[in-house]
């Protein structure tokens, strides 16, 4: 049970990153990809600064931060930045 409610907090949480960054390029199901690999990403920096957090909110919360941050990413990639 607890992989599914990983898979829908991601998945929500790519489908609000995709709405917070306009333009980002990948779609909808592009977003919702990158909303459950940010929802990792974004565990892996909440727990290196030492920052917790609980409760369905606040899972959301670090899966879009973590979502926005891997847009941020790829399409500073995309621009051949890098």
């Amino acid at each position: 049970m607890d992989i599914l409610w990983f898979l829908i907090i991601g998945l929500a949480a790519g489908w609000l990153a995709g709405q917070i960054w306009k333009g980002s390029g990948f779609g909808l199901a592009g977003d919702l990809v990158i909303g459950v690999v940010g929802a990792i990403l974004g565990g892996f920096l909440f727990g290196l600064l030492g920052i917790s957090t609980t409760g369905l909110l606040g899972q959301l919360v670090t899966a879009v931060i973590g979502s926005l941050a891997l847009l941020w990413l790829l399409r500073f990639l995309k621009k051949g930045k890098v």
